[in-house]
């Protein structure tokens, strides 16, 4: 059950909170505020915590309407959606307030009910101490609170897509390392092999690794390494794929990055100046954003 600091409404429910508004826009009704207070504590409550849910009851808000008794009116409304701003909330942002859409998607829907709300209704002011409330620091970045503080980015309220990613980079040596690579004859093995092993396991250690993932149970991963004696360099890629309700980019990432430094490791001892070249996405594909490439 979920009520606005911002509402300045006690547990009594005299005035409708925002939840409760909610709910009954959800049923395409509305109740005057006498018919509100008439109605007992306990229903009053139970709009409130239906209004409050990540996803309306509507059968058990109109049985509801019905059980009590009220005769509503009807009234037009649309839950916002999670994909694009309402221009009215997009208006009544102020210089130092931001809102993207990321951010916007990583809202609650009740949070982005409220904003909606207010800002169809111009209330410069209340908007103002909903968004300090609601958003605060998250329109920064959807890592962040309200206050501040990190968080993990709630994705229960996406369906899962097919995800890929695709990342490379490159590690480039000396002659005798790049010869011993060539030649499977390093004194610790077959380095291409063990560093291929190494990148697929960290693909799948991910979420443990980078404190914010979400930990992802992968359908495929591929790490290829690729010799090309003419530059002494050892061309990594990975690809990452996952049904899920977030991307795979960073396991893409992980894994490019773990072949890499066993690559180092298994080679060091024949030349210490290895240079790791940069680590880039190249290709993902699923989610919001759909198909990117960098070429």
């Amino acid at each position: 059950m979920k009520v606005y600091a911002f509402e300045q409404i006690d547990e009594s429910f005299k005035l409708l909170p925002l939840a409760a508004r909610r709910a009954l826009d959800g049923a395409r009704a509305k109740i005057s505020l006498s018919t509100w207070q008439q109605l007992p504590h306990g229903v009053r409550s139970e709009f409130v915590q239906l209004g409050s849910a990540r996803v309306l009851n509507l059968g058990a808000v109109r049985d509801l309407l019905e059980r009590c008794g009220a005769d509503p009116e009807p009234v037009e409304a649309v839950e916002p959606s999670e994909h694009e701003l309402p221009e009215s909330v997009v208006s009544m942002l102020i210089p130092g307030q931001l809102l993207s859409v990321s951010s916007w998607g990583a809202l609650t829907p009740l949070d982005r009910y409220a904003l909606a709300k207010l800002a169809s209704r111009g209330r410069s002011e209340r908007f103002a101490r909903a968004y300090a409330e609601i958003v605060g620091s998250s329109g920064l970045s959807s890592h962040l609170g309200p206050t501040g503080e990190v968080r993990m980015v709630d994705v229960s309220a996406k369906e899962p897509t097919l995800r890929r990613a695709l990342a490379e980079s490159a590690v480039s040596m000396n002659e005798q390392a790049f010869a011993a690579l060539e030649g499977r004859h390093a004194e610790k093995g077959d380095v291409l092999a063990t560093a291929r092993i190494a990148g697929i396991m960290a693909a799948k250690k991910t979420a443990d690794l980078i404190p914010l993932c979400h930990p992802l149970s992968l359908q495929h991963c591929e790490v290829q390494l690729e010799l090309v004696p003419s530059e002494r360099r050892v061309l990594v890629t990975a690809r990452a794929e996952v049904i899920a309700r977030t991307g795979v980019e960073m396991e893409a990432i992980i894994a490019v990055s773990v072949t890499l430094v066993t690559v180092y490791d298994m080679a060091k001892a024949v030349d210490k100046s290895m240079v790791i070249g940069e680590i880039l996405l190249a290709e993902k594909l699923g989610g919001r954003s759909g198909h990117w490439s960098r070429t």
